[in-house]
């Protein structure tokens, strides 16, 4: 099959920018594959670095066994951070930039050193880690009412949006990431909790995984990117209003959000 990345990066690119979305490129393309739909997330993140936009890290979604089984998968998938999706501390999330987001909560790694693939480990990717921090991060679909395959959500930059961090840094050595737990709420009210296994039994191992999976596209993870790894329960829909607050336990604390 051949893939128009031009025309198909410029339908991501509009709908982002005008909040209508589109149909699913799988829909439009049978049999559109994974590496084409990489492509098409490529060539779209390459037109926004044009624009001076800059990448400032990577973001891992569909970790948990429960989101690879409804979509037929055994491996996550990535998106890229670009600088104009972090929120500063107390942000508000504007009606204008988001189109149908989610919230998740995630722990974020800050790297020290590069990640270059094949064959990186967990244990590599501790130890290249400068610190941990708790995150939120909110997913966003251009495509129509999030009826989205693999395909769909790779080409639609692993159906990314923004992200906030605490303000504080734990280094690697300090947590047991495995044991993390995690309680997410929304307006006060407990709404679900994960622990740091559910991210593939350790969030070291989803980026040990994603920076393997660049080294299929010769990308390298630099000093200074920011990972968000994964989310450690459902994403909740968010609406006009609401707070969300992710209580990551006495070591990492928390994080919240708010939607104007």
């Amino acid at each position: 099959m051949v893939v128009n990345l031009i025309e198909w990066s410029t339908k991501f690119i509009e709908a982002e920018k005008t909040g209508k979305r589109i149909d699913p490129p799988s829909k439009v393309l049978p049999g559109i594959n994974e590496r084409e739909a990489y492509q098409i997330q490529l060539e779209t993140i390459n037109r926004k670095q044009e624009l001076g936009q800059k990448i400032t890290g990577k973001k891992i979604g569909l970790t948990s066994t429960a989101m690879q089984r409804l979509l037929g998968i055994d491996e996550p998938d990535y998106g890229h951070l670009l600088n104009g999706m972090e929120l500063g501390k107390n942000a508000v999330v504007s009606k204008k930039s988001v189109i149908q987001p989610k919230v998740e909560a995630e722990i974020a790694f800050v790297l020290k050193e590069d990640l270059k693939g094949p064959n990186v480990t967990a244990e590599d990717v501790l130890e290249a880690t400068d610190y941990l921090v708790a995150s939120i991060e909110v997913v966003d679909s251009r495509v129509l009412d999030w009826k989205i395959t693999l395909p769909d959500t790779i080409a639609d930059n692993a159906s990314s949006g923004l992200y906030i961090l605490s303000d504080r840094h734990v280094s690697p050595s300090d947590i047991n990431l495995s044991s993390i737990k995690m309680k997410l709420f929304q307006n006060g009210e407990f709404i679900n909790e994960g622990k740091g296994e559910d991210v593939l039994g350790n969030p070291a191992n989803s980026v040990a995984w994603l920076v393997n999976k660049l080294h299929e596209f010769k990308i390298t993870l630099n000093k200074g990117e920011i990972i968000l790894s994964g989310a450690l329960s459902a994403a909740i829909d968010a609406k006009s209003g609401d707070t969300f607050y992710a209580d990551f336990g006495e070591i990492l604390g928390g994080v919240s959000i708010h939607f104007e």
